[in-house]
């Protein structure tokens, strides 16, 4: 089978590195798998030497956009795919207006949200759902609000989760003691970290907030962020001025996010807002125990494995994590052991990439 993979960047996120995975793993399963991208720079690539990347070179202006728009058609015209597989809403919108030029057997756009924009995408979204043969969304609480917000008609789109490499996010001791002793942090210390990009949607200074309270509580706690973006500078302003420097450290982006999960006590999830909650599920792999937001599909991802409070709220942040540090040991083993268990039954790579053939495979309806 050829498939398309067409996304409108390959950024540091979520559903960026959801397409990477997905794109090696279908073809290491034997299909024909290219990866076009729409604009920006390719920071995730595919470790399968098949896939074939393609900048599509569009910007923000209107030029650049037709240019990118053109070089897809002459792409899917040259690789004939099988199925076109959008992701993101720039992207989602794109592929369905081309089709409309272009023949394009399959059809499946995936929202990565239930905040895919205002008023004018989710008409944009309603008009061309025709376009479409499927749309997906990666929690069944974003397809609520999206089918709400009249992106979709009711049964037009579905839920399909994003997929976990099981192997690669395991808890490994070794590199937790090799992690920890790198950052000079002694077995006393209780590290909570946080992954993601340093952008409004993770709310990083309800994070921040809250830590500051959980540290006039426990002295012996540090906050490990990775990641990159351009909150940055703000954020070490930030914990600058709150006499926090030597409690918060940022690692900037890591190619080895997998070793910070193992490290780490508690993973901390402060976003307003989410499509899934990839990192939730990297961590819950890792049997590492998480404190989230209750945001877009984050709840279905933790279950009761973990904590869960509202978004914008330090203290009750602050409350949660305390309870996380003061549990028995035994208490949080069979938390973090009930974790890992809920990712292998419902998030494993294998079982969505499975989910994912499947659909490919459906006959039109």
């Amino acid at each position: 089978m050829n498939i398309l993979y067409f996304i409108t960047g390959l950024g540091m996120g979520g559903a960026e590195k959801q397409v990477v995975n997905l794109a090696d793993r279908m073809s290491a399963r034997g299909h024909n798998v290219v990866i076009a991208y729409l604009t920006g720079d390719a920071d995730v690539l595919p470790e399968e030497p098949d896939v074939t990347v393609v900048a599509l070179n569009g910007n923000k202006t209107i030029f650049a956009m037709v240019r990118a728009i053109s070089n897809l058609v002459k792409l899917i015209k040259r690789f004939e795919p099988d199925v076109l597989h959008s992701h993101m809403v720039h992207a989602n919108l794109i592929a369905r207006m081309v089709r409309s030029v272009v023949r394009i057997p399959k059809l499946i756009c995936t929202a990565h949200s239930s905040n895919e924009g205002g008023k004018l995408k989710m008409l944009a979204y309603r008009l061309t759902d025709f376009l479409a043969d499927l749309t997906t969304n990666v929690s069944q609480e974003a397809v609520d609000i999206l089918i709400a917000k009249g992106a979709s008609p009711v049964g037009r789109m579905v839920f399909v989760p994003n997929g976990i490499d099981t192997e690669r996010f395991v808890f490994d001791e070794s590199v937790r003691n090799q992690v920890r002793a790198r950052e000079s942090v002694d077995p006393s210390i209780k590290v909570l970290l946080a992954v993601g990009r340093l952008v409004e949607a993770k709310n990083y200074p309800c994070l921040l907030d809250a830590f500051t309270l959980v540290s006039q509580d426990h002295d012996n706690v540090r906050l490990w962020i990775v990641g990159d973006g351009p909150l940055a500078a703000d954020l070490a302003l930030y914990a600058n001025k709150a006499n926090l420097s030597e409690k918060i450290s940022f690692f900037g982006r890591r190619d080895d996010v997998p070793s910070f999960y193992s490290a780490a006590d508690i993973y901390i999830l402060s976003s307003a807002w989410e499509g899934f909650g990839l990192v939730v599920a990297e961590a819950m792999s890792c049997e590492t125990l998480v404190v989230a937001t209750d945001c877009g599909g984050v709840k279905e991802v933790l279950g009761d494995s973990g904590y869960l409070v509202e978004p914008f709220n330090p203290e009750a942040l602050r409350q949660a994590i305390n309870s996380a540090l003061d549990l028995l040991p035994e208490q949080k083993k069979s938390l973090v052991t009930s974790a890992r268990s809920r990712v292998l039954d419902n998030f494993s790579m294998e079982s969505v990439i499975c989910r994912w053939e499947e659909l490919y495979a459906q006959p039109k309806a």
